[in-house]
C-alpha cells in the first residue's frame, strides 16, 4: 500500500535513458551541465539548514520526463575514478511530480510528493514466498556470474520494497523495464514484476546455455566424422594397394606430370615425396592444397630451359651502341663477358665446377644516366630474356628467399618468381634500386641476397618456399644504385662495380637528337618532319634549362617544348613544319634556369668579393660545384674562435679545423696577417645549408677561402679546386676526380685545381671534357694559392 505525505519543492537532476530506484547509491559526472545545475542548486538550498542537499532523480526518456521520480541526497562531491568531477548522490524515496516552481541557480524546480510505503507486517504466506523465490532467482543469477559477495547482501534484505527496487542494479533490465519498476507505487506488485522480469531472464540464459551446448556437441560430432572418415580411407586405400588400384585421378595426374617432366635428379625425387603425400591426404586436408600449389611452381620452373647467348661479338655491341649514348665501360664489360663465355664454349668449359659463366654487375651512378634502360639492352644484344626485379623498399627477407610452406600463403622469393617469368634459366635479371633496400624485425633482404649474387654459391641457391637447390650460376645479374655508400660491404665485394658518372654536354646532345627527341615526338603525336629542334636549342636545354648527370630532366624540358609547339599548332598560332631554334626557347618555355657562373656579370659573381672559393663535390645526383664563403667578426663584438654553419659532418669540420692551423702556422709565410685569425672569430659557411655536407676534398677550398680573406685578393671565377689538406699543406688525394671535372665543365669553369697524386684519374675523364678544361694536377696549397688567388693588384669590390 502507498500514502502520500506533505510536497516538497526539489531541484530536478534528469538522467537520460537511465533510472535511479530508491536504496541505489549512483556517481553522476559533474561535467554533465543538467547535473551540475540540479547538484549545485540544491547546495544552495541546503545552505544554513540541517541535512544533506537533496535533488530529484528523474528519467528522461527521448526527451520526456516520467511521471514517478526519486528524491536523493547528495552524500560527496568530489573526483571520479577517472578525475572527473562528480557527486555520490542515494535514492531514498519515491516522490510523485506535480508543477514546476521557481527556485534558486539554474536548475529546473519542480514540487512534488512523497510516495510512502507500507508493506503488510508479518508477511502474508503468498507474500513470504514470494520473497523466497526471489531471493532464490536472485541468488542463482548471482552464482552463475561468479558474483558470491553479493549473495549474502541480497540475502539480508527483508523489506518487500527494497527487495524489488534492489533489481535496478541487475544489468540485463532495459530502461524501460526499470521505469515500470520506478512507477510501480505498491511493493508487492513491484517484487511481483521484478520476480518475472527475473524469471524471464534467467530462461533466456538457459536457452542459451542449451543452444551453445548443442553446438559443442555438434563440433564434436564433426571431429568423430572426420576421424572415421580418415580411417575409413586408410582402409580403402590398403585394399587398393591389395588389388593393385590405382589412386585418385588428381594424384594420377601430378604424378604423371613429374614423371613426364624435365626434372633434375634431386627435385624429381623431392616432387615424387610430395605427390605421395597427397596420395595419402583426403580432400579436406589444407595439407593437400599447399602441396599442390607447390608442384604447380615446381613443374611451372624451366628447370633446363636455357636461351641460346647471340656469339655475334660485334653484332652486340652494335645493338648496344644503336640504345645507348656513351657508357663505354658497361660496353666493353658486356662485350668481353660475351668473348669470353664464346671462347669457353668453344672448347667445352661450359660448365666448371658445376658452375656456369654468369655473371653479377653493379652499375652505380646517379639518376637518369640510364642504368635500368640499360639491363634491357644487355639482355637484348645477348639475345636473351630480361625480367625486372624492383628491390626499392623492400624489407621483408621473405620477399628474397621466399616463405616456409607452413604459412598460409606462401609464395617463392622474387628471385625464384624471376626466373618463372622468364622461362629460361639463363635470363639477365635487373635488380633495381638496391641501395635502397631496408631491414626491420622481418629480417634484412640484404643479407639474403649475398647468396644470390655470390658466384661461389648461387649454383645451389634454396629458397625458403621450394627447398630444392635452383641452379643461378647462369643468370646475369645487373645490379643499379645511386649510392656507393648505401649498399652493404659484403654485399658489394661480390658484385664487379661498374661506375657510370654522368654524360658530357655534348653527349647530352646526342642522346637528345637521337634518342630523346625521336621518341618525345612519337608521344606528343608529332611527325619526324613536323617538329625539329636545332643542336644549338638543345645544347642551352642541356646547359642551361638542365644540370644534372643524366637525361632525365633533359627529356622533361624537350617534352615541354614539343608540347607547347602542338598546343599552339592546334591553336592557329604556329605553322607546321617548325624548327626550334635557340632563340625561341625563351618564349617557349621561360628563362633559363642554371646560367654558369662564367655567364654573370663580374660584380654580381659570388667571387666577386675576397673570402669566396669554388669547390667541387660529389652527391647522390652526381657532381656538383660547392662555394665556401668566409668572413673574420669585428674584433670587438665577434668572440674569437671557429664558427661553421651548412650542416656539415664531422669529417668537413676537422678539415676546417686543419685549414685554420696551416694558416695561422704559416701566415707569415704567405705574408698574411695571421694576427686577425688570433683575435678575430673566424665563420665559415656551405651555401645550400637544408643539404647535408661531409668528407674531406673541400680542405683546399676552405685554406684558399681564409687566404683570399686575409689577403684580400679575390679568387679567380674561372678556378675551381678540390683536395684534402694537410696540416703541412700537403695536397692528399680523394675520390671522384670524373664526376667533379664533369660537374666543374656543366657550370662552365675552365681550371681545374686537382691533388697531384688523382693526375692517373685523369684517363677515366671523357676527352672533349679535358681538352676545355686546363686541369692543374698540385702537391703543395702554395701552389693552390699562386694559381686560384688573382694578382694583388687587382681592384677588389667593396661588399654591400
Amino acid at each position: 500500500m502507498a500514502l502520500t505525505s506533505a510536497p516538497l519543492t526539489l531541484p530536478v537532476l534528469p538522467l537520460d535513458d537511465e533510472v535511479v530506484l530508491p536504496g541505489m547509491v549512483v556517481p553522476l559526472d559533474l561535467n554533465d551541465t543538467d547535473v551540475r545545475a540540479a547538484v549545485e542548486a540544491a547546495q544552495a538550498a541546503a545552505r544554513g539548514e540541517p541535512g544533506k542537499p537533496r535533488v530529484l532523480l528523474v528519467p528522461r526518456i527521448d526527451g520526456a520526463y516520467a511521471n514517478i521520480g526519486v528524491l536523493g541526497t547528495v552524500e560527496q562531491v568530489g573526483r571520479l575514478a577517472d578525475g572527473d568531477p562528480g557527486a555520490l548522490i542515494r535514492g531514498r524515496d519515491r516522490v510523485r511530480i506535480g508543477a514546476g516552481t521557481t527556485g534558486p541557480g539554474a536548475a529546473l524546480w519542480v514540487e512534488g510528493l512523497t510516495v510512502e510505503e507500507t508493506a503488510p507486517d508479518p508477511l502474508p504466506g503468498a507474500v513470504a514466498e514470494l520473497v523466497k523465490e526471489y531471493k532464490a532467482l536472485a541468488t542463482n543469477w548471482l552464482k552463475k556470474r561468479g558474483a558470491w559477495q553479493v549473495v549474502d547482501r541480497v540475502q539480508q534484505i527483508e523489506g518487500v520494497g527494497a527487495l524489488a527496487d534492489n533489481s535496478g542494479y541487475s544489468p540485463f533490465l532495459t530502461t524501460a523495464q526499470k521505469v515500470e519498476l520506478l512507477e510501480t507505487a505498491d511493493p508487492v506488485e513491484r517484487l511481483k514484476l521484478a520476480t518475472a522480469q527475473l524469471r524471464e531472464h534467467l530462461a533466456e540464459q538457459d536457452v542459451a546455455e542449451t543452444i551453445a551446448k548443442d553446438v559443442q556437441e555438434g563440433v564434436d560430432k564433426q571431429q568423430r566424422e572426420f576421424l572415421l572418415r580418415r580411417q575409413l580411407e586408410a582402409v580403402r586405400k590398403e585394399l587398393r594397394d591389395l588389388n593393385g588400384e590405382q589412386d585418385g585421378e588428381e594424384s594420377d595426374d601430378y604424378r604423371a606430370r613429374v614423371e613426364a617432366a624435365d626434372l633434375p635428379e634431386r627435385v624429381r625425387e623431392a616432387a615424387l615425396k610430395e605427390v605421395d603425400k597427397l596420395e595419402r591426404s583426403s580432400d579436406q586436408s589444407p595439407e593437400g592444397s599447399w602441396i599442390r600449389t607447390w608442384l604447380d611452381t615446381v613443374l611451372e620452373l624451366p628447370w633446363n630451359d636455357r636461351t641460346e647467348d647471340a656469339y655475334d661479338i660485334k653484332g652486340a655491341r652494335d645493338v648496344l651502341d644503336a640504345e645507348h649514348f656513351g657508357l663505354d665501360d658497361v660496353k666493353e664489360r658486356i662485350t668481353e663477358y660475351l668473348a669470353v663465355r664464346k671462347r669457353r664454349t668453344d672448347r667445352g668449359l661450359g660448365v666448371v665446377g658445376g658452375r656456369r659463366g654468369g655473371a653479377v654487375l653493379a652499375l652505380v651512378g646517379p639518376p637518369g644516366v640510364g642504368k635500368t634502360s640499360l639491363g634491357e639492352s644487355v639482355a637484348h644484344a645477348m639475345g636473351r630474356k630480361f625480367v625486372r626485379v624492383a628491390l626499392g623498399g623492400v624489407r621483408d627477407e621473405a620477399e628474397i628467399r621466399g616463405h616456409r610452406r607452413t604459412y598460409v600463403g606462401a609464395l617463392p622469393g622474387r628471385i625464384v618468381r624471376a626466373i618463372k617469368e622468364a622461362g629460361s634459366m639463363n635470363p639477365v635479371v635487373l635488380l633495381d634500386e638496391i641501395d635502397k633496400v631496408g631491414s626491420d624485425f622481418r629480417g634484412d633482404p640484404a643479407a639474403a641476397l649475398l647468396e644470390v649474387l655470390d658466384p661461389a654459391q648461387n649454383h645451389t641457391f634454396r629458397d625458403h618456399y621450394l627447398e630444392v637447390e635452383l641452379d643461378l650460376s647462369d643468370v646475369v645479374f645487373l645490379a643499379t644504385a645511386n649510392v656507393l655508400e648505401a649498399i652493404p660491404e659484403a654485399l658489394l665485394d661480390r658484385m664487379e662495380l661498374v661506375r657510370l658518372d654522368g654524360y658530357t654536354e655534348d653527349e647530352k646532345v646526342v642522346i637528345a637528337r637521337d634518342h630523346l627527341l625521336p621518341r618525345q615526338l612519337e608521344r606528343a603525336g608529332l611527325a619526324e618532319g613536323e617538329v625539329a629542334i636545332g643542336e644549338d636549342a638543345l645544347r642551352k636545354l642541356a646547359g642551361e634549362y638542365t644540370r644534372e648527370a643524366g637525361v632525365r630532366n633533359l627529356e622533361r624540358a624537350v617534352t615541354r617544348v614539343l608540347r607547347k609547339v602542338a598546343a599552339q599548332h592546334e591553336l592557329g598560332d604556329r605553322e607546321l613544319p617548325f624548327t626550334v631554334g635557340e632563340g625561341d626557347l625563351r618564349a617557349l618555355i621561360g628563362r633559363p634556369h642554371h646560367v654558369p657562373e662564367s655567364a654573370q656579370d663580374p660584380a654580381e659573381r659570388r667571387t666577386a668579393v675576397p673570402g669566396v672559393a669554388t669547390g667541387l663535390a660529389v652527391t647522390g645526383a652526381g657532381g656538383d660545384v660547392l662555394f665556401v664563403e668566409a668572413s673574420l667578426a669585428d674584433p670587438e663584438t665577434g668572440a674569437a674562435g671557429l664558427t661553421l654553419t651548412g650542416q656539415l659532418g664531422d669529417v668537413m669540420k676537422e678539415s676546417a679545423q686543419i685549414a685554420l692551423s696551416f694558416l695561422r702556422s704559416h701566415g707569415a709565410e704567405l705574408e698574411l696577417p695571421v694576427a686577425d685569425l688570433k683575435e678575430r672569430g673566424v665563420h665559415i659557411h656551405f651555401p645550400a645549408g637544408a643539404v647535408p655536407k661531409d668528407g674531406p676534398s673541400a680542405g683546399v677550398t676552405m685554406t684558399t677561402a681564409l687566404a683570399s680573406l686575409l689577403s684580400g685578393r679575390l679568387v679567380r671565377t674561372d678556378v675551381a679546386m678540390t683536395g684534402e689538406v694537410s696540416l703541412t699543406g700537403r695536397v692528399l688525394p680523394i675520390g671522384g676526380v670524373k664526376q667533379k671535372l664533369l660537374a666543374a665543365h656543366r657550370a662552365g669553369v675552365t681550371t681545374v685545381i686537382i691533388p697531384k697524386r688523382n693526375e692517373a684519374d685523369l684517363d677515366d675523364v671523357p676527352a672533349e671534357v679535358l681538352e676545355k678544361l686546363d686541369v692543374h694536377p698540385v702537391t703543395d696549397v702554395r701552389q693552390v694559392l699562386e694559381l686560384a688567388l688573382a694578382p694583388a693588384g687587382v681592384e677588389v669590390p667593396v661588399a654591400a
